[in-house]
């Protein structure tokens, strides 16, 4: 069966896509959850370790409180409470760190740091698994155990406003809400108001028992601008003011005798140093918790706060307001809180906590006997009970007094230990649904490897004989009955056995087709006549045997170094330095080749008929087009022209990818440090920030407009002066005619102006595509078609881009005209050749973005651009579409480039091929070293960011290789 490599390749990324959606889905662990089904109760806790036949006291103690106030401000970093800057950023909440009745802690919160994971966190004590990220998004109902649940099951009061996060996770059990949404980044004061203004009629009534405030202000400045804006300390003293207000009704309304209020100050995640959030440095992990409370002492004076967990919140909570803790709950309880409190009531507390942790324990661990922190908390269970036993009976000596303190220091470190154990223990993988993707993703990837060089434009594959032949029946019953006896044996729940049969079956016909075709395949290489050998590439075949240049090493030893470097965690964090040392190298290798053409084999050319020493006399192109001058398209003639823009271009192409490395800092070591993107978004440097955009996108408009019609040449202009005012109407720039302090809007009406001509462009462009294949076989016209997509989704792209990074848009645009016209077509590289320059230019464009493999550069702003409010389907699509914008515009210009009219039509297949394999081999890769590395001490700060970007990246390679397909397809088919 012969089909198009095209074709091949797409349904092999596609066949792909599912098989690591399956690993995704065995992968990201279910966290640990408690095996009982329904919730905690009060009629389950268990007794106090009385030791004798007296009768044992099995009620929780009295709560600590009797109201309890949450605010909780979205981002709030804990050096804005507790470093230099608290006294001018909140500094009534600083003087109760410091004077006040309180107790501060930095709560350290577990990657993901994003919203919802953080919310889950804080209310069921668990550490939600890293797929959380994914469902932030869409924030279902949380079923599991809760404080939200307990509280209302005891019939506390509870009012909530603020983020509708709450809301969706917390159906019908506010008596009272008002929630915002939290994605529409823009709005950073509305959203905050909305909040705010339910408080005064809020504080005044008695009706309610817990309030629970979520502010989003601050985090959807950071987003905008970053943690060192000048939005930042108006907003802060913002939120100092409204805790003084709640701290200071909270006052009034104490009376003598009856249990006190809590008012806890805390934050979800941090912020990072660019402003967002997902990741795992300090400054994002690291938030402040301040408790405050009549109940206890005050302060003397500024204390360095000590670290607790994020999860700890639960537990004290919990205990405080006399409810049971969580079933699923890792915390520990934050013993300062209840320091206060009796020593018998201190350590019931503890015992309490020790017993929810140790059945968790049983439930996540077999050998749970054997893991210390059981064994230390049965000791001090004992010794509980002992000392218990002398209380009862009387005895009020000091030494008594000791003991129930050394009693209370072996259940705080048994707390610690198995907090920690349960914590490492996040969850358990589904190994079986990670070996299946693992295994069709090898298959898939040693079928296409062996066709990877040929330069044929179909693929001839044995399928008729491989289904008809008996060792594929015989597979398919081998790996049936694998898959039962698997399933039927498991201890944990699996996917992959959950799925329909028909699906299942599907799935070991496909495993078993592919190893069969794959072994047919290998046997008749092994088996062809020496007569025959497969079409090789005209630039691979010297003398009749394999000849590889110096690129050709280079690129495919650059693509195996960058692969196997994936196996270490320093090198996942820092990968764009691998991508920026290689197309350093790239560069000086094509102008090692850009001066023997010119220079060391114009020897050659002289005697040539017509030509003189002064003349470049170039062959022709071996597709048997003749090379036109591309000097035309920049208003340049002459062969000596020519020959030094095309010596310059490699040199060009270095300086633009050292001034774009400048801009904008990336990777973990030196994110912290001073760019050029920071530099030019000061607003001292407005002017300078405006100018470069201004050039930018007249620069853009010069590079886009060449190749388009007269139409789109107007739309796109119009379209650029729309993102130029788009700019200016959100503050990023200024016109001419406006004053540097102008107010900032939402440029939403901008916005659209510009969405109408990228839908313009995109129709001109289509329509020319639909009349190349339908009504007449113009290959110029289909030309035409593809620069015009080309061009409107650059102008869709310069309008998510932030101002600092039109130039990375500008150079890139820049680096393709110059590289196409200089160096592809006049050094004659081959489909293969050139489509591993351009995967290798969008990875490093990839990062000159600013972007990284941690999930805090995704810059989620961009998805509600000219939106009024949050739509969930064009938000994901522009948030994906601005973060891999380097990728997707260097292979749509790839597919421009194969698909002009002066290339063959075997070109497009074999760069489809290519694409889809340098795409493949590194995902593959990846995927069994993170199944090796599951234990790995980085694995979810490092690996686990890193694989969801691998996975989008093949979702998006596999919808371009589509393209590809469709345009071979209509090349084809407009051949006589």
């Amino acid at each position: 069966m012969r089909v198009r490599s095209s074709f091949f390749a797409s349904f092999c990324l596609v066949l792909e896509v599912l098989s690591v959606a399956l690993f995704l889905r065995g992968f990201f662990p279910v966290p640990v959850k408690s095996s009982y089904s329904s919730k905690s109760k009060l009629s389950d806790l268990p007794a106090e370790p009385f030791t004798g036949s007296s009768p044992n006291l099995s009620k929780v103690p009295d709560p600590l409180f009797k109201r309890v106030v949450i605010v909780l401000i979205d981002a709030l970093r804990e050096d804005f409470v507790f470093g230099p800057n608290g006294r001018k950023y909140m500094p009534y909440t600083r003087h109760l760190v410091e004077r006040g009745s309180t107790h501060s802690f930095v709560a350290k919160a577990r990657p993901p740091t994003v919203t919802m994971p953080r919310i889950k966190a804080l209310t069921t004590g668990s550490i939600p698994g890293f797929i959380d990220v994914v469902m932030n998004l869409n924030s279902p109902a949380l079923l599991e155990d809760n404080l939200i649940w307990q509280a209302k099951t005891a019939g506390k009061r509870m009012v909530f406003y603020g983020d509708d996060t709450w809301v969706k996770l917390f159906p019908k059990h506010f008596m009272e809400y008002d929630g915002t949404t939290s994605f529409f980044v823009s709005d950073y004061t509305e959203v905050d108001n909305n909040v705010t203004r339910h408080l005064d009629s809020t504080l005044k009534r008695d009706d309610w028992d817990l309030l629970i405030l979520h502010y989003l202000g601050l985090d959807h400045i950071g987003h905008i601008s970053g943690p060192h804006s000048s939005l930042i300390q108006p907003k802060l003293m913002e939120m100092d003011d409204i805790l003084k207000k709640i701290h200071g009704s909270l006052i009034l309304k104490e009376t003598e005798g009856a249990l006190p209020y809590l008012l806890v100050l805390c934050g979800d995640h941090g912020m990072s140093e660019t402003g967002s959030h997902g990741g795992s440095s300090a400054h994002e992990v690291n938030t402040p918790l301040v408790l405050i409370s009549p109940a206890f002492k005050r302060k003397v004076g500024m204390e360095k706060p000590p670290t607790v967990e994020q999860v700890d919140l639960t537990p004290t909570l919990a205990l405080g307001l006399g409810l049971p803790i969580s079933q699923n709950s890792v915390g520990r309880l934050i013993q300062p809180v209840v320091e206060e409190a009796s020593l018998r009531d201190q350590l019931r507390f503890l015992h309490l906590n020790g017993h929810q942790l140790s059945c968790l324990l049983k439930d996540s661990m077999p050998a749970y006997e054997k893991e210390e922190g059981y064994e230390q908390f049965r000791v001090a269970e004992k010794s509980h009970g002992n000392w218990l036993k002398l209380v009862v009976e009387g005895n009020t000596s000091e030494v008594l007094n000791n003991m129930g303190k050394k009693v209370l220091k072996q259940y705080l470190e048994a707390l610690r230990v198995m907090s920690a154990a349960l914590s490492k223990q996040m969850g358990k993988y589904d190994m079986y649904s990670m070996v299946v993707g693992v295994v069709l993703l090898l298959l898939l990837l040693l079928l296409a490897m062996p066709e990877a060089l040929s330069g044929a434009s179909e693929v001839d594959l044995p399928v008729s004989s491989a289904l008809l032949s008996l060792p594929f029946y015989l597979l398919c019953l081998l790996l049936f009955s694998v898959h039962m006896l698997v399933c039927t044996s498991a201890e944990s729940a699996c996917y992959f056995c959950s799925l329909p049969w028909g699906l299942v079956f599907g799935a070991v016909a496909l495993s078993s087709a592919l190893l069969c075709i794959l072994v047919s395949m290998a046997a008749r290489k092994g088996t062809k006549p020496p007569g025959k050998s497969t079409p090789v590439s005209p630039s691979r075949a010297s003398g009749g045997g394999w000849s590889l240049s110096e690129l050709d090493i280079l690129l495919l030893a650059g693509t195996a170094g960058h692969t196997l470097s994936l196996a270490a965690s320093s090198f996942v964090e820092e990968e764009h330095q691998v991508w920026y040392f290689l197309l350093n190298t790239l560069c000086l290798v094509v102008f090692q080749d850009v001066c023997r053409k010119y220079f060391r084999e114009r020897s050659a050319n002289i005697g040539v008929i017509g030509c003189s020493e002064d003349e470049d006399c170039l062959p022709p192109s071996k597709e048997g087009y003749a090379v036109a001058s591309p000097l035309t398209d920049f208003g340049v003639t002459g062969a000596d022209s020519e020959r030094w823009l095309a010596l310059a271009t490699p040199l060009l192409t270095l300086a633009c990818c050292r001034l774009l490395r400048s801009l904008n800092q990336t990777g973990v070591q030196w994110v912290h440090l001073p760019d050029l993107g920071h530099w030019l978004n000061s607003s001292e440097h407005k002017t300078v920030l405006s100018l470069l955009a201004a050039m930018s996108l007249a620069l853009i408009y010069f590079l886009v407009q060449r190749r388009c019609s007269w139409v789109s040449k107007i739309a796109l202009a119009l379209g650029l002066l729309g993102v130029y005012s788009y700019r200016a109407a959100v503050g990023n720039v200024m016109l001419p005619w406006q004053h540097s302090g102008g107010n900032m809007s939402k440029g939403t009406m901008k916005a659209r102006f510009v969405y109408v001509f990228i839908l313009g462009i995109f129709f001109t462009g289509s329509k020319d595509l639909l009349r190349s294949q339908v009504i007449t076989a113009d290959a110029r016209l289909k030309s035409r078609g593809l620069w015009e997509i080309y061009s409107g989704v650059v102008l869709l792209v310069a309008l998510l881009f932030r101002a600092h990074n039109l130039p990375v848009l500008c150079c890139c645009l820049l680096v393709q005209s110059l590289m196409a016209q200089f160096i592809w077509k006049k050094l004659h590289y081959d489909a293969a050749q050139t489509t591993i320059m351009h995967y290798w230019f969008g990875q490093a464009f990839f990062y000159f973005q600013g972007n990284s493999n941690s999930i805090a550069t995704v810059d989620i702003s961009v998805g509600f651009v000219g939106l009024e409010s949050y739509v969930e389907a064009p938000a994901v699509f522009l948030t994906a579409l601005s973060t891999y914008a380097g990728p997707l515009l260097w292979a749509s210009h790839l597919i421009c480039y194969l698909s002009s009219e002066n290339r063959s039509s075997v070109a497009v297949g074999h760069g489809c091929y290519c694409l889809a394999l340098l795409r493949s081999v590194p995902a593959a890769a990846y995927v069994v070293l993170v199944t090796a590395l599951r234990y790995h001490l980085f694995i979810w700060s490092v690996f686990s960011p890193k694989l969801l970007y691998e996975s989008m990246h093949t979702l998006l390679t596999a919808a371009i290789c589509l393209f590809f397909t469709t345009m071979e397809q209509s090349r084809s088919s407009s051949r006589p």
